[in-house]
């Protein structure tokens, strides 16, 4: 992949907001094959709930990040939620037309590396439905491991645990 295409990985912002509610509504019938659908109250309520997530990650129980493409679409998300005593549940999504490139792959590294330099996290966790085969490559590709079974949309899904390394003392 050209580096000049390589997407860049942002901290989510209150500009991101049009692009963002684009990704979702373009994306919207792609995600719901993999994942629960966010529903029709999720769009209808953007704003709100956009002002929420912002509140949340200025609150420090939450890190939003986008991938954005040099047009400055959101072609990608990849976020830490539920952050507490030195963990949190990573989840993230890339676009229909940007998908099996890589992207979540090296997404997903670089959101490591922020959780345990930037956030002082040490475990990450995630869950994939087990049929999300590209998804759960993306996981084990960068440290993650399968620790159980569960339910996911109704399907069978695992999941994952990543110890964290640290990167240096002083970050």
């Amino acid at each position: 992949m050209d580096t000049q295409d390589t997407p860049d990985l942002q901290l989510l912002r209150l500009d991101h907001a049009p692009a963002l509610l684009a990704f979702e509504r373009e994306n919207r019938a792609y995600f719901a094959a993999s994942i629960p659908d966010r529903g029709d109250a999720f769009f209808a309520e953007f704003d709100q709930r956009f002002a929420q997530l912002l509140a949340w990650q200025a609150a420090g129980t939450d890190y939003f990040h986008v991938l954005v493409d040099r047009r400055g679409e959101v072609i990608g998300r990849v976020n830490l939620y539920e952050v507490a005593n030195g963990s949190a549940e990573l989840g993230y999504r890339i676009a229909q037309k940007a998908a099996g490139r890589g992207l979540a792959t090296a997404a997903v590294r670089t959101v490591c590396d922020l959780a345990a330099a930037k956030y002082r996290l040490t475990t990450l966790r995630a869950r994939v439905r087990q049929d999300n085969l590209a998804s759960r490559k993306a996981l084990e590709h960068n440290g993650f491991v399968s620790v159980g079974e569960l339910t996911l949309n109704d399907k069978p899904a695992l999941s994952y645990i990543c110890e964290l390394e640290r990167q240096g003392q002083g970050v």
